[in-house]
């Protein structure tokens, strides 16, 4: 410890942190650096500043991150239609990468000898964050709390807070709150009654979304623009990859879209419940692979989808700025520069249902051919007898060895 003299610390401003940003004074003797980012959370983060000052800290960094976190996380993972075990659309651990580029940039900065998280022992976050900061920084110095103290409950922190008058938000008397973590993609919830997986949410947990039943009675219409795979304008209207998804996260958050309740596989090994809004997010999947269907290759877009879970166990499990990543991303941004055009979508109490897509330059799509009227002869019909007696070769061989 005594080797620590200064530590940039990932600071929210809420419990954990807070608790942590004291505990490292005490323990360690040294200067505390706090680094907060604003990923679109959608609450103020200058409020963390104040708690910083009130114990002490002089450095404090306070940075709008939502650009940088969209246009050069979020975006580039929707491309690939990244989804972890089917359903989860890797709200937190896209965002630690970011967070942990900037904690050892700083770290570097102001000659800090150590970096510190508030990610628990438990959890996927702390590899994520350790994992990206020694791929950016290899011999940083990481201090976790919760892998050397014993305030190994959410209980003895408020304990810990009250004993040291460090403010707790959105405390219920003794009751402890629900572990949320949130930014432009999504917010999570974890811990409390959501610790027994046959507990249906309480309502009033939700933040960003009406429930699907209160949703408007009359469908959303909304237009999407493609750019070689990255939104660029909703209803014909140009925007910023941050304004987009804090636009889609309103519009779908007001039809109900975007919840989700699930059990997770752990990188560490344990399974574990949690619960999501990602408003935006659900809308960028589907309207992503409705214009990517008139736009792709058949045999590309089949590559991409054997690709997708390796690069979503990529972006999970913490490896971010791996190399195996970054080539499932070049090949990835590679298929997308054809990958332009218009989605239509209707939004209806919680559903996003593809009403039309089309591409001016890009499309695939040949009426001409598909159609079940009078194709003029552009499809010959006859053709398909030779295909299918060639693909049915192997099968036809293997019968007759079976018959004999």
């Amino acid at each position: 410890m005594s080797e620590i003299k200064k530590v940039v610390l990932a600071y929210s401003g809420g419990l954990d942190t807070s608790i942590i940003a004291k505990w490292l004074q005490d323990e360690y003797q040294c200067e505390v650096v706090t680094f907060t980012a604003d990923i679109g959370q959608g609450e103020e983060v200058e409020p963390a500043r104040a708690k910083a000052e009130a114990m002490g800290i002089k450095e404090i960094f306070i940075e709008d991150l939502r650009e940088e976190f969209a246009r050069d996380f979020v975006f580039p993972m929707f491309r690939a239609n990244a989804i972890y075990e089917g359903e989860y659309l890797l709200g937190t651990s896209i965002a630690r990468p970011l967070i942990s580029k900037r904690l050892v940039e700083i770290a570097r900065d102001v000659n800090a000898d150590a970096i510190s998280h508030g990610a628990t022992g438990k959890g996927n976050d702390q590899v994520r964050f350790e994992l990206s900061a020694y791929a950016l920084m290899p011999d940083v110095k990481v201090i976790a709390p919760w892998r050397e103290w014993d305030l190994n409950s959410r209980e003895k922190l408020m304990a810990y807070a009250e004993e040291h008058n460090i403010a707790i938000e959105n405390k219920k008397g003794k009751k402890s709150p629900y572990s949320m973590d949130a930014n432009l993609l999504h917010i999570s919830y974890e811990g409390g009654l959501l610790e027994d997986p046959w507990a249906e949410p309480e309502e009033p947990m939700w933040r960003w979304s009406v429930s699907p039943e209160n949703a408007p009675n009359q469908p959303t219409y909304i237009e999407l623009t493609y750019k070689q795979g990255d939104i660029d304008a909703i209803n014909g209207q140009a925007m910023s990859p941050a304004t987009v998804m804090a636009e889609l996260n309103k519009i779908g958050g007001a039809n109900g879209i975007g919840r989700d309740d699930l059990v997770e596989n752990r990188f560490v090994g344990m399974k574990s419940r949690g619960c999501y809004e990602t408003p935006a997010g659900t809308i960028m999947l589907k309207a992503h692979r409705a214009i990517e269907s008139i736009t792709l290759d058949r045999e590309a877009a089949h590559l991409k989808d054997e690709m997708m879970p390796r690069y979503a166990k990529l972006v999970y499990n913490g490896f971010w700025f791996s190399p195996e990543r970054e080539m499932l991303q070049a090949a990835i941004d590679k298929s997308q520069q054809v990958v332009n055009g218009v989605v239509r979508l209707k939004l209806y109490k919680g559903n996003v249902i593809v009403v039309g897509r089309k591409s001016e330059t890009d499309s695939l799509f040949d009426e001409s051919i598909a159609t079940f009227e009078d194709d003029q002869g552009a499809y010959d019909q006859k053709d398909a007898e030779g295909f299918i007696k060639l693909n049915a070769l192997r099968l036809r061989i293997a019968a007759r060895k079976r018959q004999s």
